[in-house]
C-alpha cells in the first residue's frame, strides 16, 4: 500500500489542440518519425477495428491505434460514418491517449480528428518532398474536397511555396465550389478551378491527391499524367491498373498492407499478386519499391526518371499520431494549457 496521490489526468480540447497545431511544424515531425521507425525508435502494434451499420444504414467503424515514438507511448481512437455529412458532422472524430512511461497509467487525453488529419496530410507530404523539389510542385489536383482536402491542402501551401494552380472535383459539386470559394479568400494567388470529373481533374497535375470515402477502385494508370505522383490517401481510389502498372509503389507498412482485407493493394498481397519490398515480384505482379521510412531515409536510392508515374499508398501508422499528439503535449505543457481531471 502506499499513500502517494494518483497522478492526474489532463484533458486538451480540440479548442486547445487547434490552437497548439497551427505552429506545430508537422511535415517535420512525420518525417522524424519515418525516421525513427526505420531506425527502430518508434514503432506500432497491430490495430483494432470495430464495424457496423448505423441505424440509418451507413457504415461506421472505429479503430485502435496504438503506437510509440520515443518515450511516448499511446494509441489514437478515431471513428467515423460515412453518414455523418447528414448531420453536418466531420466524417471522423477520435481521441489521443498519452500513457505515462513509468506507470502505464493514462496522463494525457486530447481531441484527436484534427491531429489524424494532420498526420495523415503530413505523411503524404513528407512523401512528397522525398520524391520532388518542393519547389517543382506548381499543381495539385484534389478528388474529394472534404476536411482531408482543407487539411492537405494548408500544409501544401506551407511546404510548396511556388504552388500557382489547383485542381478541385468532388462527386458533391458544392463541396467542391466551397471549397474553391474558400482557397480564393485564404489564398487568393491561387488559381483555383473545378474540375468536370475525377479523370480530368487526375489529368490536370502532376501532384494528385485522392481523399474519398471511396470503396470501389477507379483512377485508372493512363489517366495519369507522364512524372504524376498519385497520393492515395483514402480507403479505395487507385485501380489494378495504376498499382500493378506504376513505376514506382511506396507504403507505409508492409504488414499492415498485407494483413488487409479490405483495400485494393491488400486483397492483391493476400492474393499473392504484390510482394514487399525487397522481394522478387510475382509473375503477373509486382513488388513495392520501398516503405515511406526506407524512402524518407534514403535507403531506397533507385533513380526515379521525371517521366515515371509515382504511387504513394499509405495505409495509416499510430505511430504518427502519437508523435504529433506528444509534441501537442509538450506545448500545452510550455502554454499551460489543458485541463485537470482526477482519476
Amino acid at each position: 500500500m502506499t499513500d502517494s496521490p494518483m497522478p492526474s489526468l489532463t484533458y486538451l480540447s480540440s479548442t486547445d489542440v487547434t490552437g497548439i497545431c497551427a505552429g506545430l511544424p508537422v511535415v517535420d515531425i512525420v518525417e522524424d518519425t519515418l525516421r525513427a521507425v526505420h531506425a527502430r525508435t518508434a514503432g506500432l502494434t497491430p490495430e483494432a477495428a470495430l464495424r457496423w451499420a448505423t441505424p440509418t444504414g451507413a457504415a461506421a467503424r472505429s479503430l485502435i491505434l496504438p503506437g510509440w515514438s520515443g518515450d511516448a507511448y499511446g494509441c489514437k481512437i478515431i471513428n467515423a460514418s460515412l453518414g455523418n455529412h447528414r448531420f453536418g458532422l466531420p466524417r471522423a472524430a477520435g481521441l489521443v491517449v498519452l500513457n505515462d512511461p513509468e506507470t502505464a497509467r493514462p496522463a494525457w487525453v486530447m481531441e484527436g480528428g484534427l491531429i489524424s488529419a494532420l498526420r495523415t496530410a503530413g505523411v503524404s507530404l513528407a512523401a512528397v518532398r522525398a520524391l520532388r523539389d518542393p519547389d517543382s510542385v506548381t499543381e495539385a489536383a484534389f478528388i474529394g474536397c472534404g476536411r482531408q482536402a482543407e487539411v492537405h491542402l494548408d500544409l501544401l501551401l506551407r511546404t510548396c511555396a511556388k504552388l500557382s494552380e489547383v485542381v478541385l472535383y468532388d462527386h458533391e459539386a458544392g463541396r467542391a465550389r466551397r471549397l474553391a470559394a474558400a482557397l480564393g479568400t485564404s489564398a487568393p494567388h491561387l488559381t483555383v478551378s473545378v474540375a468536370a470529373d475525377a479523370r480530368d481533374a487526375a489529368g490536370r497535375a502532376r501532384l494528385v491527391v485522392a481523399v474519398t470515402t471511396a470503396t470501389t477502385p477507379y483512377v485508372e494508370l493512363d489517366w495519369l499524367s507522364a512524372g504524376s505522383i498519385f497520393v492515395n490517401v483514402s480507403l479505395d481510389d487507385a485501380a489494378e491498373s495504376l498499382l500493378l502498372g506504376c513505376d514506382a509503389l511506396f507504403v507505409d507498412d508492409w504488414q499492415l498492407v498485407a494483413e488487409d482485407e479490405h483495400r485494393l493493394l491488400g486483397k492483391l498481397a493476400r492474393a499473392g499478386r504484390v510482394s514487399g519490398p525487397g522481394e522478387p515480384a510475382p509473375e503477373g505482379g509486382r513488388s513495392v519499391d520501398a516503405t515511406l521510412p526506407a524512402l524518407v531515409s534514403g535507403e531506397f536510392t533507385r533513380p526515379l526518371a521525371a517521366t515515371d508515374r509515382v504511387v504513394v499508398n499509405p495505409f495509416g501508422m499510430g505511430v504518427h499520431d502519437i508523435a504529433v499528439a506528444a509534441a501537442v503535449r509538450d506545448r500545452a505543457v510550455e502554454q499551460g494549457l489543458g485541463l485537470t481531471l482526477p482519476h
